[in-house]
């Protein structure tokens, strides 16, 4: 598990820990990490280092600075280095005295361009964490010509740090090298930041609690729910499912098949599609309505139910069922619609709710920028758990914790994707897991299952379900094995045992 820092964090930690040693040592730990990164992509492309061309594209301060002395390191290795001042007056002073010092050049924007075409290596200095907007029209230009990969210091420029936004030109990277933490930019913009590299520079002991979390695989795979010697089908959780109808047989399928493969327990389908979901998944208890369920121990409702008035019935049933509640598709519109619903719920009883973006402005308000402030607020005011689905998921409790997934390819943008999603957070609830928990496994476990479906080529969410296992036995077996991700570094926080209950 990884944390999330925001820059107001993570600038204060810088403070602390300068005072005690100051700025020299933090910078040349920092660009040492930036230098290793760009040697890596020079043996990967080119074979070696030496006599390689990198270009280093330097802004005003400390971001620059760390351009610069990762430039002096890389030139000491063999590499040919020119920096390109975009801001001459405003280079860091020890910075480009390392780099001369070395034997590396200095260029003005006037003669970079070709430079920056031929370059094997070039390396973003431009803006750091104090930055905001997108790139001016001559740093733009450059990047735009950027022959070779771009190495980004700290953050792709021209990406807004604390919310991932793009709003003009801006880098996007093919690695990023961050130092003492990650920030909200580095899991809210993974296609601007590429491979993101985290460089321990001390800030450890002076960050506090993290801003928002990342769970890896073993995170996913500890927390999964699988039987135990005592367990039996009700034991391991009974989902309820009130999805579907004449019109959308598939949304209850899919939903249904989500849950039937997300656990060992058991699954009872409620509605007008009761003969199709018994047909393809002859283990699910089903019936034609949501009072004729039985005992459950979560619901999942909404996918394909419809809007009049059977769905509105449905879902009111659901949410005085005083169980735990996965609200998605239509029965946001329907609480959008009328927000007395609401009145059927227990205070106390979980709610996950699942809107994308347009149907969070039903619900709320536009999203904006902010994605994990919006998902926060909505979370607190509604007293649910939001998840704000989106290429990264930001998922956020009513007490403020939130969990970022960020996606590594886009394959579940596809009809049906969210019924499946919405069935293995039920199955998670019915099973126990807090919801804060639920969602963001559930979530890992489903980007999972579409990216070993798609193996290149679109995949529709029939096959992404049917890669349900295989995804929960990969995070199992990284579990097992006791490693998270490749990119599992940096300061922790608390496991999954930290939500058990």
């Amino acid at each position: 598990m990884r944390g999330v820092w925001t820059v107001e964090q993570v600038r204060a930690a810088e403070r602390a820990v300068m005072e005690k040693v100051g700025e020299p040592p933090l910078m040349r730990r920092a660009a040492f990490g930036v230098a290793t990164a760009a040697r890596r992509l020079l043996r990967e492309r080119c074979g070696g280092v030496t006599g390689r061309r990198v270009v280093l594209l330097v802004g005003a301060g400390n971001n620059g600075g760390d351009a610069l002395w990762a430039g002096a390191f890389l030139r000491r290795g063999g590499a040919a280095v020119t920096a390109v001042l975009l801001a001459p007056d405003k280079a860091h002073p020890a910075g480009l005295a390392a780099l001369r010092r070395s034997g590396g050049r200095v260029v003005g924007t006037d003669a970079a361009g070709e430079l920056v075409e031929l370059a094997d290596v070039v390396v973003d200095g431009i803006i750091g964490l104090a930055g905001h907007g997108p790139l001016r029209p001559a740093a733009a230009e450059l990047v735009e010509r950027a022959g070779g990969p771009i190495v980004a210091v700290d953050l792709p420029s021209g990406v807004e740090p604390d919310t991932g936004a793009v709003a003009g030109p801006a880098v996007r990277a093919a690695v990023t090298v961050t130092f003492g933490a990650l920030k909200p930019v580095h899991v809210l913009a993974p296609h601007e930041c590429g491979t993101v590299e985290l460089v321990d520079i001390g800030l450890a002991d002076a960050l506090g609690e993290p801003a928002a979390l990342v769970l890896d695989a073993a995170d996913v795979g500890a927390a999964w729910p699988v039987p135990g010697p005592a367990d039996d089908k009700y034991t391991q959780g009974v989902t309820g499912v009130a999805a579907g109808s004449a019109t959308y047989v598939g949304a209850a399928v899919l939903t249904s098949g989500a849950a039937v493969l997300a656990t060992s327990g058991m699954v009872r389908y409620a509605g007008a599609a009761a003969d199709p979901v018994r047909a393809r998944w002859p283990e699910v208890v089903a019936t034609g309505s949501v009072g004729d369920a039985g005992r459950v121990q979560a619901w999942c409702v909404g996918p394909g139910l419809g809007t009049g008035s059977e769905g509105r019935s449905a879902l009111r049933h659901v949410l005085a069922d005083g169980v735990a509640v996965c609200a998605d598709a239509d029965a946001i519109t329907l609480l959008a619609q009328d927000p007395t619903l609401w009145d059927a719920r227990d205070p106390d009883v979980p709610v996950v709710l699942t809107p994308h973006d347009r149907e969070f402005a039903r619900i709320d308000r536009e999203v904006g920028d902010d994605r994990i402030a919006a998902a926060a607020a909505a979370a607190a005011r509604l007293r649910v758990t939001l998840l704000l689905k989106g290429h990264s998921t930001v998922i956020a409790d009513p007490g403020g914790e939130v969990i970022v997934h960020p996606s590594e390819s886009s394959w579940p943008a596809t009809a049906g994707s969210g019924d499946v999603l919405t069935g293995l957070i039920g199955a998670l609830l019915a099973a126990g897991r807090p919801p804060l928990l639920a969602a963001a496994a559930a979530v890992h476990v489903h980007e999972l299952a579409a990216r070993l479906a798609a193996r290149g080529a679109p995949a529709p969410a029939s096959a992404i379900l049917a890669a349900v296992p295989d995804a929960i036995r990969a995070v199992r077996a990284a579990a097992a094995a006791g490693a998270g991700t490749a990119a599992d570094t940096g300061p922790a926080a608390a496991g999954p045992a930290a939500w058990s209950g």
